[in-house]
């Protein structure tokens, strides 16, 4: 007895469809799964078994083999579960192998015959749509994979409960796709931060052009509630860039009972976090923080605490807006096109600027612990500004400065100019963070007094290539808030205003 049905293997954002074939055959009683399996998949044996005994159904007692191919392509997780599951019952004949095949299936079994949830169902739903076929999948996933458009879902919340359905005792009620609720992440008011007037000015620049930032200051001035009030004057995702974010959060797994995410990724990792948490990889190549960031904010306090390898690992993504984890058998790419943001005191003590409490060894303290940043990193990060620390009285005075909403709507303003911008020139990007080349050269050529300035700053501080383009991505953006079509010396002045801090 012989039945196929398909599943899916993931390698990045890529999903492989991987046909599951079940044997029955006389001989010794073994249950055999080949094709390249890892021990989640392989362990898959105890938990079919434990289901069928759970539903009261009789285990063949025959030799099985399970085969996933293609078998060069290494099997990962325990989604495997319900396929072969499924492909056994289409053996015995308790379930039509005719109409499995019109499905791809994905799920983990329980002891007890229910259906848990597992990673990736939404791109996993996706491919099947590309394929003109249905999904499978648990019914706790059922809203995410609902998102895909058009296509038959059956999501089941045990296994019995699918066999039913096949049999046609048991109706299963097509899921509803869901959307994040807007209540679930508040997002603190910029008006709370108090004084800080040029760094909320840099945070609303670099919110604009979608720009890299670095806050350099003493301990307690605010850079992280700075941070923090960011997401809140970003626009919300497109609906291109909504389905972009939930596909990189369902395959990490950290999908919220399947809805649709409209806000905008922040995360803020722990400077203990390792190279593969940060970049991703890992013995199953797993999304890192800065690809579940993906269209969001990557905020890293305390920068220079970071391990340096880790450190280092950020300058390609950030650079091409993707990650390549090169593995032994195969290299795994996940989108990382991230707004980071990071945070650091200007020595271990922080007060190297208040002579009253700067360790002894200042300011060679300053210098070396800046020294823990390469060049190369500070380089790619567009905006360097200095937040000082704030005095008690002003503390005390009412809130000052703009809310939230009113400064998201001059930001949203400002993106959308550039939007029609790069639809004009028929380009693909949208930020002028995200502009290079000739079309760097093309908007943001600045008028003869910024030109001039320009290159004699570039001379004086030794501005390199790289730091050349980002002053005129930053003064393109500053022009583009002021509403003019060119690129004043004004703009450029501030822009070089913003370049790297000297200890």
């Amino acid at each position: 007895m012989f039945s196929r049905l398909n599943t899916v293997s993931f390698q990045g954002v890529d999903v492989i469809t991987i046909d599951v074939q079940a044997q029955l055959s006389s001989g010794q009683n073994r249950f055999m799964i080949v094709g390249l399996p890892d021990k989640a998949v392989a362990e898959s044996r105890e938990r079919v078994q434990a289901a069928f005994h759970a539903l009261g159904l009789a285990f063949p007692y025959q030799r099985i083999t399970i085969n996933l191919a293609p078998a060069d392509v290494q099997k990962e997780g325990s989604h495997y579960d319900l396929p072969i599951a499924l492909g056994l019952l289409a053996a015995l004949g308790l379930v039509p192998p005719e109409e499995l095949s019109s499905y791809i299936a994905l799920g983990e079994l329980a002891l007890d015959g229910r259906v848990a949830s597992v990673s990736g169902v939404l791109p996993a739903a996706l491919h099947a749509a590309s394929l003109d076929l249905g999904i499978i999948c648990p019914k706790a996933c059922g809203s995410e994979a609902a998102w895909a458009g058009d296509i038959r879902i059956l999501a089941p919340d045990t296994l019995l409960a699918l066999i039913n359905h096949f049999k046609g005792v048991q109706v299963l009620s097509p899921p509803l796709p869901l959307i994040e609720d807007s209540e679930t992440h508040r997002i603190p008011d910029l008006r709370d931060v108090k004084g800080q007037e040029t760094a909320k000015r840099a945070l609303e620049v670099a919110a604009s052009g979608g720009h890299n930032l670095l806050m350099l200051g003493p301990p307690g001035a605010g850079k992280s509630m700075l941070a923090a009030r960011l997401p809140g004057i970003l626009p919300p995702l497109t609906p291109a860039e909504s389905l972009e974010v939930t596909m990189i959060h369902s395959l990490a797994g950290k999908l919220t009972d399947g809805k649709l995410i409209r806000t905008r990724p922040f995360r803020d990792p722990h400077h203990s976090a390792s190279m593969p948490a940060l970049v991703g990889g890992g013995l199953r190549a797993h999304p890192g923080e800065i690809s579940i960031a993906h269209h969001g904010v990557l905020f890293l306090d305390e920068l220079p605490e970071f391990s340096r390898p880790a450190l280092e690992a950020l300058r390609q993504p950030l650079e091409s807006g993707k990650t390549t984890v090169a593995r032994a058998n195969a290299h795994v790419t996940y989108p990382s096109q991230v707004q980071l943001i990071a945070a650091m005191n200007p020595c271990r003590c922080g007060y190297v600027a208040d002579p009253s409490r700067a360790c002894s060894r200042a300011p060679r303290c300053a210098q070396d612990y800046q020294s823990k940043i390469s060049g190369p990193l500070f380089d790619r990060i567009d905006m360097h500004v200095e937040v000082q620390e704030v005095p008690a009285e002003a503390l005390t005075l009412p809130a000052s400065g703009d809310a939230s909403a009113v400064v998201s709507e001059r930001v949203q303003k400002v993106r959308l100019l550039q939007e029609v911008r790069y639809q004009h020139l028929g380009v693909t990007i949208r930020l002028n963070a995200h502009a290079d080349g000739e079309l760097l050269d093309q908007i943001a050529a600045p008028d003869e007094a910024g030109l001039a300035l320009l290159k004699k700053a570039a001379a004086s501080f030794k501005l390199s290539a790289r730091g050349y383009r980002r002053v005129l991505r930053v003064a393109r953006t500053l022009a583009d808030m002021a509403g003019s079509e060119a690129v004043l010396s004004s703009h450029i002045a501030e822009a070089l205003g913003y370049r790297r801090l000297q200890a």
